[in-house]
């Protein structure tokens, strides 16, 4: 464990945990990157429209750099991009301390899941390609009718889990994915550099760490 890089949590313990995957649990960043790039070389969509992407789904990134594009279009390039993602896990491997952090909250009995922003079928093949073992609840982009920023996610995160929101602490490395935590009424927040420098993240985390490996996981959780 290692001190935080930025802020402090309340002093207080959390009955579970909620995670975001890609860049917290997960590294798939290469896999991202090829496909989303091949994906706008296809649809004509610039890298720079791409920026700040990071943690919202599919749908509403392709509604966002196309929104001048009919309903028909934007469908087209959801059906693209998720055939392009499904077909590369090439280099998608679980991040330090997440196979130990899962193998932790298992022995202690704490409550976890994780909340993503990729569709049903994506989550299941990049946890299959990482070896990270699966929790009983995976919340998916398939399973809200909004996604992140929105709290719908992490509501249903908490909701499934038997616990509170405020009860929860959430895990991300995106500022999408904080916003989505706050909005939901986490009672914690806790922001890892997987994709987005400190400074970034810090403004919408309450504590920010250098991984989930660094994050002093029996300080912070309540035993059942």
């Amino acid at each position: 464990m290692s001190a935080p890089l930025a802020g402090l949590l309340p002093d207080r313990t959390f009955g579970g945990v909620l995670f975001d995957m890609d860049g917290t649990l997960i590294d798939s960043t290469g896999a991202v990157e090829r496909s989303w790039l091949r994906w706008a070389e296809e649809f004509s969509v610039t890298r720079e429209a791409l920026a700040g992407s990071h943690g919202r789904t599919s749908i509403n990134t392709i509604r966002a750099v196309m929104a001048d594009r009919t309903e028909a279009d934007q469908l087209a390039a959801h059906a693209r991009i998720r055939e392009l993602e499904l077909a590369d896990t090439e280099g998608v491997v679980a991040l330090d301390g997440a196979r130990e952090t899962f193998e932790l909250l298992d022995e202690l009995g704490v409550p976890h899941a994780i909340v993503t922003s990729c569709e049903h079928e994506l989550a299941g093949v990049r946890i299959a390609a990482a070896g990270l073992p699966r929790p009983t609840v995976v919340v998916t982009a398939s399973d809200v009718s909004h996604g992140k920023p929105g709290p719908e996610p992490y509501l249903l995160g908490a909701s499934l889990v038997g616990l509170a929101p405020e009860d929860c602490l959430v895990v991300e490395d995106a500022t999408a994915g904080l916003v989505s935590g706050r909005a939901a009424g986490a009672g914690g927040l806790v922001a890892v550099l997987g994709t987005t420098p400190a400074q970034v993240l810090a403004p919408d985390a309450d504590v920010v760490y250098e991984s989930i490996a660094s994050v002093p996981w029996r300080s912070l959780l309540a035993r059942p």
